[in-house]
């Protein structure tokens, strides 16, 4: 704490937060310490009269106050400090801080390089900049005691949407884009990731690898997602998620259909403006599924395409978003997440498997036919697992259930999208059960090892996570 005040001088040259990690470390593993370092901060700041010192201690009750409080005990003294210092320009932030950690809890991690740079900076706002699936962005405001879930709210109060359920934050970070539990703090999650990237990737000639990151937001659980129900969720997230996966021809469509969405694509591209129809044979894998295109030649594709397009004339790049959206949604295969697996076990299966999770449940799909070969609803599915090469699922009681095993890189990504579906069906199951007393599936809950257990047994946000931390980047597209 000395050395970071300056009042013990320090020849080496340390990283930004090499001294704020030795300080409050040992305090956010230990209860006891936090009080101890509230105190020691006080001590430094009071009769202080070193300019330079006195700022500096200011920083660091500025960080402490944004990750915990401390105990009943000793809040009053802290409260009247902050009172006695009503000049200082920190002391009300400081106050508000405070009472934010109170409310929401303590973090777990020191403070991230970020909210260290902002203070030392005298910056007490934290700005970020969040990238959406049209390829726009905005900066949000984001705090010590902001948690995922806080976040999401305040982008999609922004963007007009009508609800967050079913949106999350995605954080990328060298070459990962890892989901953030709605439950988890921010700036936690950051700092989490940060520490992994450090662990997992040791600097080489002595060049640290970097450690920036860029925040996305998209619709994770398409639960409640009907298109016209929201228009602004369909321009911005509905439509531009869904384009790629219907390019890359997982699902089941009629020529028909291929016609009408073709068109409706380059309305959306170009709106009314035909002068584009020649390089419609060069931009087929933007139009029509990469599994269909070698069916017809350019030019028939050419000729149905524009026929398509002539019977809307007039049609809006925004209308045109909104009539793809509406011809997909009747797909029992819209809104899904796919995976391409090899599976081990079941012999009446293709080996090489498309995997749709969505709303219905976990869909194994011909990926030659685009066939539906049957779908596990939730409710059926009672155990879980993956590992870097591999997802396991249990269908039916864990006795004689059957199970399918299955290679894959994803299966990270299988598991989080499966547990986060499940945990939101209990919670609107709950919400319906409550106070009936009945002792049924929507009073059990998830276990931490990925199936149905008992109340009390609720895997925290960090262990599902773990799962998940694994060397295989989370693309964002599609999501």
């Amino acid at each position: 704490m000395m050395k970071y005040m300056g009042d013990y001088p320090s020849k080496r040259t340390r990283s930004v937060n090499e001294l704020t990690d030795q300080i409050f470390e040992g305090a956010l593993k230990a209860e006891p310490l936090k009080d101890e370092i509230y105190c020691q901060i006080i001590k430094q700041l009071t009769d202080n009269h070193v300019n330079y010192s006195e700022e500096k201690g200011w920083e660091l009750l500025w960080l402490c106050t944004g990750l915990f409080p401390p105990s009943n005990a000793l809040l009053p003294h802290i409260q009247r400090f902050l009172q006695s210092k009503k000049h200082h320009p920190l002391s009300g932030d400081c106050m508000q801080r405070l009472h934010k950690a109170l409310r929401n809890g303590s973090r777990k991690y020191p403070p991230h390089l970020v909210e260290v740079e902002a203070i030392q900076h005298k910056t007490t706002q934290i700005f970020h900049k969040v990238y959406f699936p049209d390829d726009t962005d905005e900066a949000f405001e984001v705090e010590s005691s902001t948690k995922a879930k806080d976040f999401c709210l305040n982008i999609s109060t922004r963007l007009l949407l009508k609800s967050s359920e079913g949106f999350s934050l995605f954080v990328k970070i060298s070459d990962k884009v890892i989901s953030v539990p709605e439950g988890d703090f921010f700036f936690d999650f950051v700092r989490h990731l940060t520490d992994w990237i450090k662990k997992s990737r040791p600097a080489k000639d002595g060049i640290i690898p970097s450690l920036t990151y860029q925040v996305f937001f998209m619709k994770k659980l398409w639960t409640s997602t009907v298109p016209g129900k929201d228009s602004f969720a369909d321009s911005i997230f509905h439509y531009y998620q869904e384009l790629p996966k219907y390019l890359r021809g997982y699902h089941k469509c009629s020529r028909e259909e291929v016609f009408h969405l073709a068109a409706l694509i380059y309305r959306v591209k170009f709106e009314d403006d035909k002068s584009h129809f020649s390089s419609i044979p060069k931009m087929l894998r933007e139009l029509v599924p990469q599994d269909l295109i070698r069916q017809m030649s350019t030019d028939d594709w050419k000729r149905s395409v524009i026929a398509y397009f002539n019977k809307h004339p007039g049609k809006s790049r925004e209308e045109a978003k909104l009539m793809f959206l509406k011809i997909i949604y009747k797909w029992a295969t819209f809104g899904s997440a796919f995976f391409e697996v090899k599976q081990t076990t079941e012999p009446n299966y293709p080996e090489i498997l498309l995997i749709a999770i969505n709303k219905h449940g976990v869909s194994l799909i011909d990926p030659k036919t685009k066939d539906i070969l049957t779908t596990h609803p939730f409710t059926k599915i009672s155990n879980w697992s993956s590992g870097n090469t591999y997802f396991h699922i249990t269908i039916g009681n864990l006795v004689r259930g059957s199970k399918l095993l299955c290679e894959t890189s994803l299966g990270y990504k299988m598991d989080d999208l499966l547990t986060s579906y499940i945990s939101q069906m209990l919670t609107n199951m709950n919400k319906q059960r409550s106070g009936r007393g009945n002792r049924s599936l929507g009073s059990m809950c998830l276990s931490p090892a990925r199936g149905w257990g008992h109340p009390g047994q609720v895997a925290s946000p960090s262990q599902h996570r773990d799962a998940q931390l694994c060397t295989h980047p989370l693309i964002p597209e599609g999501n």
